[in-house]
């Protein structure tokens, strides 16, 4: 089974009049490509994946397979509340070509920790020998997949790693506890990079990326060869992070790409940009990092 490390990008999605822009998706890409981002991750929330036809999903995740053309894996996200619908979510990212899928815990539903694990493993069974990526962030799902469960699901060979967005290095020592080195941590949070790898983790799924991928990725690096350089870097960066979740996230993200020439501001409802004054922080932050030209 294919393994999953290193500095990762939770790709946004350009829209130009209300559709998708595939030039600008492409010029992202590149960009990171170019500048040392190991994974493209395509339609997850940072993608705006719940506001996009499925028609565009599969274009997305079709272009980020061109695109990558073995320089990057491509992790697509593939979650739904719905089991059948993320079996049938996952085989489609697998016949489009991505080497694995992002599954988020089903939202609003609230599924017991049971339910979570029944839901993953039919996933597993219903895409077999096809490598999955499981991705807590209970801020957004309202459910917390737990690390007795996850040491559960390692049962299963098509769960390989997870992107864990609880921000807590207590939560990453307690799943190397439980699931030991048979799954992948990947960090879910930009602000935690230095600190989650020192914990064991072995990357991240950024959201900082989108704008800074050498930084990001460099961090990554760092921080995996246990340079003290990293601290410094972490911490010069945490001002972009922080602007970047300012406001609801894609809408940050989406300014700053935005204002270096990448995307145009578009973003679907019912989010909305930021506001100026936001905007101008956010700005201000892109110029002290020497990011906008």
């Amino acid at each position: 089974m294919a393994t999953f490390e290193g500095s990762m990008v939770a790709l946004a999605t350009p829209f130009k009049d209300g559709a998708f822009d595939e030039a600008a998706y492409r010029k992202l890409i590149q960009l990171q490509l170019a500048g040392g981002t190991a994974g493209l991750v395509p339609i997850g929330t940072t993608g705006e994946a719940a506001t996009m036809s499925a028609a565009e999903r599969a274009r997305a995740v079709q272009i980020a397979v061109e695109e990558a053309k073995g320089k990057a894996k491509v992790i697509a996200g593939a979650g739904s509340n719905a089991t059948q619908e993320t079996v049938d979510n996952v085989r489609r990212v697998r016949e489009l070509g991505a080497d694995a899928a992002l599954v988020v815990t089903p939202w609003y539903n609230k599924p017991t920790q049971e339910g979570l694990y029944q839901h993953f493993r039919a996933v597993a069974r219903g895409n077999p020998g096809f490598p999955l990526v499981l991705y807590n962030v209970p801020s957004r799902t309202s459910v917390d997949l737990l690390p007795a469960t996850c040491a559960r699901l390692c049962e299963l060979p098509e769960v390989v790693a997870i992107k864990e967005a609880t921000a807590s290095m207590i939560r990453a020592v307690d799943l190397l506890e439980a699931c030991g080195d048979r799954l992948t941590l990947l960090s879910g949070d930009d602000f935690t990079v230095l600190p989650f790898i020192a914990c064991g983790g072995k990357g991240v799924i950024s959201v900082s990326a989108n704008v800074a991928p050498r930084m990001i990725a460099d961090l990554v690096r760092l921080s995996r060869a246990g340079d003290p350089q990293a601290a410094g870097l972490q911490i010069k960066m945490n001002a972009l992070h922080r602007l970047l979740f300012i406001e609801t996230s894609p809408s940050p993200v989406k300014w700053a790409l935005h204002k270096l020439g990448l995307f145009g501001p578009e973003i679907r409802l019912p989010l909305v940009p930021i506001s100026a004054a936001n905007g101008a922080l956010l700005e201000a932050e892109l110029s002290r990092l020497g990011l906008l030209a």
